[in-house]
């Protein structure tokens, strides 16, 4: 008992000095420099766990990519043709619909509603199982699905075998990318960074003992990813059910069920939004960092939008917006400087090095691109405008980026160039559209839509007591 009790008591403290960082008065005296030092302070806690568990999860990607690759080039082009078709978009859906989690947590945890985070935890759990189980066909039926979109059908069969491998994999995301949220809206989002670098650490020597030691070949690369994927997804239950989050997760309930489709409706919203803008996106190095500062926009905007204060909400804003575009000038003139050298972690072909190098200035400017946009829709998901998000995105990638990229991929001399000056062009339009929506939004509006939408999703403790 006495055990217990210390232990609760120390969660107690670290709850209180959590508290106390996120309640801290933005709005106090003092110059602009100190504000906004503070400011980042707040945002980095948040931003660098999630940078490191970001990276470690496309790490364990590449890796397997690379492997495969040294293995055979049409398995290479198999992996790769459904990892960026196939796992991106079923990602960017689990990724979006999860994002209502987010939304939902910071905002109970801005209000001090803490119990209410497990609940919305649970109810995430639930929308996204049965949202992927819809989606599996998609990698049953991969190798008709390429044929159909003319694939060569040595890719197309090399694909859908492929394909079969992933799906252990994917499921992960229902529970990987939710409880990430859901620990990142109380900024206990360290222990997935530590569990994060474990999982990268132990994939390597994973790799290398099915592939080459067991001599599995593809199969062991894959059987790799996905044992290496649960093994963070075990960690995070451990930490969870273990009582390292005693205010925010009291058990399994039946409650996740009450208001469960008002949550759905969200979930979609958050979905079309978010997986619309994953598809369309033009390079994975800039979807990676580009989610890391969303998602740090989210907490951030959920979390003041809960305690009532607008002007730390656009005072947010502004500060990872211009943090964001610095480090988006970064990898811009990164990927100008080594596009060429990044190929041959792939591949040794000259051919195909000076194609990669070919179109590095395109993936220049979609990194820089794409360190804004993402930041912009993080505003809108922290402040649960999921729905407008989702048109907006479809209109600018679907009735523009596509038909543009089609236009000047097939009628013009540019090809995969042209495919591409297309989505940038898409995700051109719609910054400028989130721009406006953002520079236009009444937030203290928006404050009192997160009050409202707190007090119809809020559930009593078994005891009637808040826990605070």
């Amino acid at each position: 008992m006495l055990l217990v009790r210390n232990k609760l008591n120390s969660r107690s403290m670290d709850h209180e000095i959590q508290a106390k960082l996120l309640r801290r008065d933005d709005e106090e005296e003092g110059d602009l420099k100190g504000r906004i030092w503070n400011e980042s302070r707040k945002i980095w806690r948040v931003a660098l766990p999630s940078v490191i568990s970001r990276v470690c999860a496309f790490g364990t990607i590449v890796v397997t990519q690379s492997f495969v690759g040294h293995i055979s080039d049409l398995d290479l082009a198999g992996y790769a043709l459904v990892q960026t078709l196939s796992v991106r978009f079923v990602n960017g859906i689990l990724l979006g619909m999860s994002s209502a989690t987010e939304t939902l947590c910071g905002q109970a945890f801005g209000a001090g509603q803490h119990h209410m985070m497990g609940i919305y935890l649970q109810r995430s759990w639930i929308i996204d199982l049965i949202s992927l189980t819809v989606l599996i066909p998609i990698f049953i039926f991969a190798t008709q699905i390429f044929k159909f979109l003319g694939e060569n059908e040595f890719v197309a069969k090399s694909s859908g075998h492929i394909s079969l491998w992933f799906i252990p994999f994917v499921y992960n995301f229902v529970f990987s990318l939710t409880i990430q949220m859901y620990l990142q809206a109380q900024l206990k989002n360290m222990v997935i960074a530590w569990l994060s670098i474990f999982q990268f650490g132990i994939h390597i020597p994973l790799s290398l003992l099915f592939v080459y030691k067991l001599n599995l070949g593809v199969g062991g690369a894959m059987i790799a990813l996905s044992m290496s994927s649960w093994l963070l997804v075990i960690g995070e239950f451990v930490y969870i059910f273990g009582g390292w989050c005693p205010y925010s997760w009291r058990g399994f309930t039946s409650t996740v069920f009450k208001d469960l489709f008002p949550v759905v409706k969200l979930s979609i919203s958050s979905g079309v939004m978010l997986g619309v803008m994953v598809q369309c996106c033009a390079s994975l190095v800039s979807r990676v960092h580009g989610e890391c500062r969303a998602s740090t926009l989210i907490v951030r905007v959920a979390n003041e939008l809960g305690r009532g204060n607008a002007k730390a909400t656009k005072f947010s804003i502004k500060v990872l917006l211009g943090t964001s575009i610095a480090i988006g000038v970064f990898f811009f003139i990164l990927c100008l400087t080594f596009g060429k050298k990044l190929a041959y972690l792939f591949t040794d072909d000259e051919i195909i090095a000076d194609i990669v190098s070919d179109l590095s200035l395109l993936l220049s400017f979609s990194v820089l691109l794409n360190s804004i946009s993402p930041v912009l829709s993080g505003v809108a998901i922290g402040a649960g405008m999921q729905g407008t998000v989702a048109i907006v995105n479809f209109v600018c990638f679907y009735l523009i980026g596509i038909p543009a990229g089609a236009l000047l991929g097939y009628t013009t001399n540019l090809k995969v160039k042209g495919i591409w000056i297309g989505m940038i062009g898409g995700v051109v339009t719609q910054t400028l559209a989130l721009i406006y929506m953002v520079w236009t939004t009444d937030w203290d509006d928006q404050v009192k839509r997160a009050s409202d939408r707190l007090s119809r999703f809020y559930v009593k403790t078994s005891d009637n007591k808040e826990i605070r």
